[in-house]
């Protein structure tokens, strides 16, 4: 640990955001590890719960829905939360906290919102900065930093603020759609995680309705030609020098990696995958490779696809704000690396302190 005082660490979850369910599944992981004994001595925790509609609860309510006691709210909390203040903030006390450690999935706290906020605070985070969370959140951008990189990717499409009600614009982009991508193709909002606003797509008379799905979510839609891939996933942490964790492999029994089968379902997890070491050596270097590309740092989850037939390897995206439920695979990854929860979040905590 950097420096001998005990920490008093800010753990910021909810969100006004369609992951706000899993945030408070990973905030729960992570405040249990926090306040396990061996972490007690160093570390002690500040919960800062955002509900649905952005307001900010205090402390004391923040860390009942933690362990349990109280459900989430999803209405406005009158005295919270005032327009009219300057400060929306007034009320929440975190003078004393010593590191933020947000765990907002999704937009306005994974794509760099949260970051540029707490900057103010003049105080370390857990995680990267506010560039690499934009890049790392916005698959669009992602992609095209890659593609100038030429890491090796899937064929990509991709449609911004398209008018779906109009005829002419609906025929041109499910045209351009059957001619640059071969079938299935999976459909994506540009801002979002947990798969949430995915659809597979079979043929060209299901184009349209995965179009509107995703445009509910983001008027910037990507689109994704679909291979029969393996799951291959790679942790990282670290500032000046990243580390790689274990890789992991994940087979489900869905047709695809939806949100039900990343939350909700028995995959099974294998790590380290069983892949020949070359190969795994060449997607540990690209994750580092393509961290470093969007300027990500502190830690992340680096997903990759392994195509069936050739073993070729596909970068598929980073995620700068992983989960941490019990079914999510970013500490498993280390905890098969060395670390189990209670040491993982020590160690992130040391790293941003070290930055």
């Amino acid at each position: 640990m950097i420096g001998g005082n005990k920490k008093c660490i800010g753990l910021i979850f909810g969100g006004y955001s369609n992951e706000h369910e899993v945030s408070i599944s990973s905030a729960k992981t992570v405040f249990k590890a926090f306040n396990e004994e061996i972490n007690k001595q160093r570390f002690n925790v500040r919960a800062f719960y955002i509900n649905k509609f952005g307001d900010w609860l205090d402390s004391d309510f923040s860390e009942k829905i933690l362990i349990g006691e109280i459900e989430n709210i999803t209405t406005k909390k009158e005295g919270i939360f005032n327009q009219e203040k300057i400060n929306f903030l007034d009320g929440i006390e975190f003078q004393d906290v010593d590191v933020w450690f947000p765990l907002l999935h999704g937009f306005n706290g994974e794509d760099g919102s949260i970051h540029g906020l707490l900057r103010f605070t003049k105080k370390p985070l857990v995680g990267c900065g506010i560039i690499g969370s934009a890049l790392g959140m916005d698959k669009i951008l992602m992609k095209t930093v890659f593609s100038n990189l030429k890491l090796p990717q899937v064929n990509y499409l991709f449609f911004q603020n398209e008018n779906l009600n109009d005829e002419e614009v609906k025929k041109k982009l499910i045209s351009e759609i059957t001619k640059k991508l071969n079938f299935p193709v999976f459909v994506k909002p540009s801002n979002s995680g947990s798969s949430l606003g995915i659809s597979k797509v079979i043929n060209e008379s299901e184009i349209l309705q995965a179009l509107e799905k995703a445009q509910e979510i983001d008027p910037r839609i990507l689109i994704e030609e679909g291979l029969e891939v393996r799951e291959i996933e790679c942790g990282i942490m670290g500032n000046s020098k990243l580390l790689t964790s274990e890789i992991g492999e994940i087979k489900y029994e869905s047709a695809w990696y939806d949100y039900d089968s990343k939350y909700y379902s028995n995959n099974k997890i294998t790590i380290p995958a069983e892949i020949d070491s070359k190969i795994t050596k060449e997607i540990k270097k690209i994750a580092i490779q393509s961290c470093r590309a969007l300027n990500i740092f502190g830690f992340a989850r680096v997903d990759f696809f392994l195509e069936k037939s050739s073993n070729r390897i596909l970068l598929n995206e980073i995620n700068t704000i992983p989960g941490f439920t019990k079914n999510s695979m970013f500490p498993m990854l280390w905890k098969a690396s060395g670390l189990n929860i209670e040491q993982l979040v020590a160690k992130l905590v040391d790293i941003s302190l070290d930055f």
